[in-house]
C-alpha cells in the first residue's frame, strides 16, 4: 500500500469547528460575562430605585452595597453547573428548564436568609433584580449559542473506522443524541463483504486504502477508531499518517467517555481496570484530606438539617406505621468492608419477611405513603450523615450496595466489584444521571457511570456532583 501524500488535509474554515469538549470553556465565558452584565444592571436599577437616596454612585456601590452581593455571579455559576453538561446544553427545553431551576433554588436559598437574619437587614430588592435579570441574559446568550453552535457550518465532522461492534455501539449512541454533538459522515472497514452496506443507516465508504481520498472529499476533522481486534499495518499507518496532517484521532471509547460521561463496560480490555482504576487508586494525598475535609463540613451540616426535620418525620411515620424509626441495613464499602447504614424507614416493617434481598420497583407497594414522600425528597438517606463522620461512606461516590446483590451482580455485569474500590457515597456522578436501578440492564448503566467517577475523581468532579445533586432533589426523582 502507497504512503499516504503529506499534504494537508484540513483546510482552514475547518479549524475553528469546536470540540464537545471544547464547548464548556466557551459556553462559560458567555455566562460569566451574562452574570456580570446583571450585576451592573441590578446594581443600576437598585441605585435609582425611588427609595435610594445616594444614587447610582460611588457612595451606594461602598456603603450601601454588601460586600457578599457583589459575589452573586459566582453564586450563579454555580447553581448553573448542571447546564455544562454538553448534551443538555444544545437543548433548549433543557436549558429553559435548568434556568428557571436554578433560579427558583436562588431565590429559595436567599429567602431562608433573609427571614433567619434581623429584619431590613439584606437587600431584598438587589437580589430580585440579579436574579431576574441574569436568568434572562443567561437564556438569551444560550439561545444564541444553540442557534450558531448547532449547526452544521460550525459542527465537525466524524469518520468511524471499524463496522463491528464498537462501532455499532458508538452509532446507536450517536443516533439517540438529538441534536448530535458533531456530524458522522460514514464509516470505513477492512472487511470487503461490509464495503457499500450500511451500519445503523451510516454508509460504508471503503477500506484503508479508501481512508485517505474519503477523508478529503468528505471534508473529515474527526476520526473515531472502533477497531477492537489487532489493527492491521496498513490501516495503522494510514492513521499514522492522517494524524501528521492534522486530523484528530480518537478511540470508541474516549469519544463514549466525553459524550455520555460513563465507561462502556461491554467494550473495555480484559486488563482495563488494571491500567485505568488499580494503577490510579494512589490518588494524591491532599485530594484525599480535601475529600475527608469537605465529607466532615457536610456531614455536620447534614446532621444540623437531620435535627431540624427528624421530629416531622417521626411523627409522620409513628402515626402512619409505627416503629422503628430508623432502619439499617448491611452495606458493602470500601475493600468490601461491611457496616450498618443507616436511614430513615420508607417500607413497611415486612417488606422482606422472606429474608430474601429485593430491588425496588416503580410504584413499590411496600413502600409507605410517608416513605413515597421521603424517598421522592432523599429525606430517608439524611440519617447517613451519621455514617460520612464515622469515615464509612464520603459524600460523593458509587451509591453503597448490599453484600448478596453484589454477589448477584458479579456474575452478569462486567467489572462491578471495581465500585468497591473507592468508598460508598451520599450522592455519586450515577444518581445525579440517572435514576436508582431497578433491573440488570440499568445497573449496567449506572455501573459505566461509577466507573466514569472512579478513573477521573477529583476534588472538582466531587464539587460539580454535590452542586448537581439539588437538581436531582428538586426533580424528585427517587423511588
Amino acid at each position: 500500500m502507497k504512503p499516504v501524500t503529506p499534504t494537508k488535509v484540513l483546510s482552514t474554515s475547518q479549524e475553528w469547528r469546536l470540540r464537545p469538549r471544547e464547548r464548556q470553556p466557551f459556553l462559560a465565558l458567555g455566562d460569566m460575562i451574562a452574570s456580570g452584565l446583571s450585576l451592573v444592571l441590578a446594581l443600576y436599577i437598585w441605585g435609582l430605585s425611588s427609595d435610594e437616596w445616594l444614587g447610582f454612585s460611588m457612595e451606594f456601590l461602598t456603603l450601601r452595597v454588601p460586600l457578599w452581593f457583589y459575589l452573586l455571579p459566582v453564586v450563579w455559576l454555580a447553581l448553573i453547573v448542571e447546564l455544562y453538561d454538553i448534551h443538555r446544553a444544545s437543548k433548549l427545553v433543557d436549558t429553559a428548564r435548568g434556568i428557571a431551576v436554578s433560579a427558583l433554588l436562588g431565590l429559595g436559598l436567599y429567602t431562608v436568609i433573609y427571614f433567619t437574619f434581623p429584619p431590613s437587614s439584606l437587600p431584598r430588592g438587589g437580589v430580585a433584580y440579579f436574579l431576574v435579570s441574569v436568568a434572562i441574559l443567561t437564556f438569551g446568550w444560550r439561545v444564541v449559542y444553540i442557534r450558531v453552535f448547532t449547526t452544521t457550518m460550525f459542527m465537525r465532522r466524524a469518520l468511524v473506522v471499524g463496522a463491528g461492534k464498537a462501532g455499532h455501539t458508538l452509532l446507536q449512541m450517536y443516533k439517540g443524541m438529538e441534536p448530535p454533538p458533531f456530524l458522522i459522515l460514514g464509516a470505513i472497514d477492512d472487511d470487503p463483504k461490509k464495503i457499500g452496506t450500511e451500519i445503523e443507516g451510516y454508509r460504508i465508504l471503503g477500506g484503508a486504502e479508501s481512508l485517505p481520498r474519503v477523508v478529503k472529499e468528505q471534508n473529515i476533522t474527526d476520526l473515531v477508531v472502533c477497531i477492537s481486534d489487532e489493527m492491521n499495518g496498513g490501516m495503522f499507518q494510514t492513521l499514522l499518517d492522517l494524524q501528521e496532517q492534522g486530523l484528530e484521532i480518537a478511540r470508541m471509547q474516549t469519544v463514549y467517555e466525553e459524550l455520555l460521561g460513563r465507561v462502556p463496560i461491554f467494550h473495555l480490555e480484559a486488563d482495563w481496570i488494571l491500567r485505568n482504576l488499580i494503577e490510579t487508586s494512589r490518588v494524591n494525598v491532599f485530594y484525599l484530606l480535601a475529600k475527608r475535609l469537605l465529607d466532615l463540613l457536610v456531614g455536620l451540616m447534614g446532621l444540623a438539617l437531620l435535627a431540624v426535620v427528624f421530629p416531622f418525620i417521626a411523627l409522620a411515620n409513628l402515626l402512619e406505621s409505627g416503629r422503628p424509626i430508623f432502619y439499617t441495613q448491611t452495606r458493602s464499602g470500601l475493600g468490601d468492608r461491611t457496616y450498618e447504614l443507616i436511614k430513615f424507614r420508607t417500607m413497611r416493617q415486612d417488606a422482606e419477611k422472606d429474608g430474601i434481598p429485593q430491588w425496588t420497583t416503580k410504584n413499590d407497594q411496600r413502600v409507605t405513603r410517608v416513605g413515597r414522600v421521603l424517598r421522592k425528597t432523599h429525606l430517608d438517606e439524611l440519617p447517613q450523615c451519621l455514617n460520612i463522620l464515622r469515615g464509612e461512606m464520603s459524600i460523593v461516590g458509587p451509591r453503597p450496595e448490599r453484600p448478596e446483590l453484589i454477589a448477584m451482580f458479579q456474575k452478569n455485569v462486567p467489572f462491578y466489584r471495581a465500585r468497591l474500590l473507592v468508598k460508598p457515597g451520599l450522592t455519586g456522578w450515577a444518581q445525579v444521571h440517572q435514576d436508582y436501578a431497578a433491573n440488570v440492564d440499568e445497573t449496567n448503566l449506572k455501573l459505566e457511570y461509577d466507573l466514569y467517577y472512579i478513573k477521573h475523581r477529583s476534588l472538582l468532579l466531587d464539587l460539580i456532583t454535590i452542586l448537581r445533586t439539588p437538581a436531582t432533589v428538586l426533580g424528585l426523582r427517587g423511588r
